[in-house]
């Protein structure tokens, strides 16, 4: 019997290092969200301490079931009063470092989940 790895239909995160993540061919080193319908956008926050409501409520205008907020290089929660609009849209929010946030996006993407990931690169 031949053994063919699964073929992913989203965009997916094939890497990740210190500091950066890799989707298709491109190496990205900034903070990013990454969606499972394709999207990709530049995530205006550089490290944890910077986040605002404005950065959640950008997760919640995505629509997604649930969010998985990659919080950098160590597991840190951020306070509930900034994720407000994702909580008042009933989308969860899971919070894990980045390396594990990339990890549990591609398990959920690939299994047709409408998900998202916002990764802090610091």
């Amino acid at each position: 019997m031949k053994i063919h790895p699964d073929k992913i239909n989203v965009q997916s995160i094939w890497g990740y290092g210190p500091g950066w993540v890799q989707v298709a061919d491109q190496k990205i080193t900034h903070s990013v969200i990454i969606g499972s319908r394709g999207e990709r956008i530049n995530w205006l926050c550089e490290r944890f301490e910077d986040l605002t409501t404005g950065h959640f409520d950008q997760l919640a205008e995505l629509r997604t079931e649930l969010v998985i907020f990659g919080s950098g290089d160590k597991l840190r929660f951020v306070n509930p009063a900034l994720s407000r609009a994702l909580i008042e849209q009933q989308i969860g929010l899971e919070t894990m470092d980045t390396h594990a946030a990339c990890r549990t996006y591609n398990i959920l993407a690939s299994e047709g989940r409408c998900v998202a990931v916002a990764l802090l690169m610091r």
